[in-house]
């Protein structure tokens, strides 16, 4: 188990210096190009198989305690050490960060972006999920901090060089950002562990902020809260998001949306939740505001971008639709409760599995169309993909109806786990408060249906009209991509159990400092 998390993480690393080096003579075969995307297809599964066995062999009879650790000394004179582990809340993200850098490293063997050598290509893909991973693993908050800047370089380099219209200033907005952010989180990290005496995050997260003073904890929550809010991202810190997803590769806007928007939720609830709960306390009821307005606006944009003759991107509303997503992960976390954080992670899963998909179609059907502008593809009726691809246009109403939250699909339950995680929030939280923003919350799931049905009326109905040439249906090497994310929003949606047996009993030893 033990060299299974570290083979996890440092695998695509190797594996990302071997994309780089002259392939050998009998690896080569007719096309060098092909042969580096199969090295990524390669390292990428087996890093995938790493993280089922992995997930095979974890003790799912004590989820909350840490497994598979790791913990050698690195910096003796700062006191940081090599800490990797997992538990309950860890490993459904790290398994399936696993999975979409795989399915994406599938997805681009048969349909490589345009752009420069896919030798750069592959090799930023496994750092990319080299960090990832490692961000979900580490234990000690200088490593954090580490992995979570690990990522930035990689995806800039995806967009900037092999995305589309607008991708330089997308690609600078992004890395403007998220660096600036990072920078403020990094004097928080630093803030605990001087004063603590320690960066590793097991020690503090059992301490429960009782080393740390009030001030130092508030202080330590608005540095660190402000660079987690960019990645989010949170309202009204997210207009980084649109342009770079729009801009973005099909495969650069599936792993933005389906695994680095994660890590800043991930790090509100592994570091601030339980090592600093006095702040989080102070900052619950804002944070909790910023997320219910993110719902709102996220969604009336989209509603914006949906209506005929806004000349509405879909990729650019399938990016607003994550900012409301994603409001409802902040305001579980801003409950303080184990109800409304087993929310947050599930509903962390299910947009990974949800949007990840919705990105894939919509870049699917842009590679069909040639474009992906609402007025474009609908025409006088509608697009038709029922009539001219169906399954095409059935996976895009299947993606639609999950992603608004369907009851039996898998973004219901972590919407509702949110919900309910408000109604009742932690003691000394405002609870008219948190009933107010609750009820802003369940309007904002009015919205979403709405803006999703109208995208699925346009795109997926209308009249069959003839065109120069036959559209082609879902490819074989879609299919593939595709069917796992199908399949586990279904799965999760019909048994939840599956990831809040998983989460539950890691999150209440989280927020009860560290006791089972």
């Amino acid at each position: 188990m033990q060299f299974l998390l570290v083979f996890i993480v440092v695998g695509p690393l190797i594996g990302a210096v071997a994309a780089l080096l002259p392939a050998p003579p009998g690896l080569k075969g007719t096309s060098p190009d092909q042969a580096v995307l199969r090295h990524g297809v390669t390292v990428t599964g087996a890093v995938l198989i790493a993280a089922i066995v992995l997930a095979v062999g974890f003790d799912h009879d004590h989820p909350s305690k840490m497994q598979a650790t790791t913990d050698i000394s690195w910096i003796p004179a700062l006191g940081v050490r090599i800490h990797l582990g997992i538990d309950g809340i860890s490993l459904p993200l790290l398994v399936m960060t696993a999975l979409l850098t795989f399915l994406c490293a599938l997805y681009s063997y048969f349909k490589m972006p345009a752009g420069p050598s896919p030798k750069a290509f592959v090799a930023l893909i496994l750092v990319l999920e080299s960090g990832t991973l490692a961000t979900f693993a580490v234990l000690d908050l200088l490593l954090f901090f580490l992995a979570f800047e690990m990522v930035l370089i990689p995806m800039y380099f995806l967009i900037a060089r092999w995305g589309g219209a607008q991708k330089q200033a997308a690609a600078w907005k992004f890395i403007l950002y998220t660096l600036l952010g990072s920078v403020i989180m990094l004097l928080g990290l630093l803030l605990i562990g001087l004063k603590s005496g320690t960066f590793d995050m097991v020690a503090l997260a059992t301490d429960n902020g009782r080393g740390l003073t009030s001030s130092v904890q508030v202080i330590a929550v608005l540095a660190i809260g402000l660079g987690l809010a960019v990645k989010t991202p949170m309202w009204p810190l997210h207009s980084w998001l649109p342009d770079a997803h729009t801009a973005a590769p099909t495969v650069g806007s599936v792993l933005l949306a389906g695994v680095l928007l994660k890590m800043g939720t991930y790090g509100f609830i592994r570091i601030l939740l339980p090592i600093a709960p006095d702040g989080m306390h102070t900052f619950a009821p804002y944070l909790a505001a910023f997320a219910v307005v993110g719902i709102i606006y996220g969604s009336l944009a989209c509603l914006a971008l949906a209506r005929p003759g806004s000349k509405g991107d879909l990729k650019r509303l399938i990016a607003y639709s994550s900012v409301g997503h994603m409001g409802f992960v902040l305001l579980g976390i801003a409950s303080m409760t184990p109800t409304g954080v087993n929310g947050a992670l599930f509903a962390n899963i299910a947009h990974g599995l949800i949007t990840g998909l919705l990105f894939f179609l919509v870049g699917a059907v842009k590679d069909r169309y040639g474009t992906a502008d609402l007025d474009t593809l609908s025409g006088a009726t509608g697009a038709a993909l029922y009539g001219r691809a169906p399954h095409l246009g059935g996976l895009l109403a299947f993606a639609a109806v999950a992603s608004l939250g369907l009851p039996g699909l898998a973004g219901f339950w972590g919407e509702m786990l949110a919900m309910f995680g408000a109604f009742d929030p932690a003691d000394g939280l405002s609870r008219p408060a948190f009933l107010t923003f609750m009820s802003i919350a369940a309007f904002g799931t009015l919205l979403t249906a709405a803006y999703m049905l109208i995208v699925v009326r346009r795109v997926c109905m209308g009249e069959k009209r003839e065109a120069p040439q036959q559209l082609a249906d879902v490819q074989t090497y879609e299919f593939a991509a595709w069917t796992p994310l199908v399949g586990l929003t279904v799965l999760a949606g019909l048994w939840p159990a599956v990831l809040l047996g998983l989460t539950d009993p890691a999150v209440q030893k989280l927020l009860a400092g560290g006791k089972s």
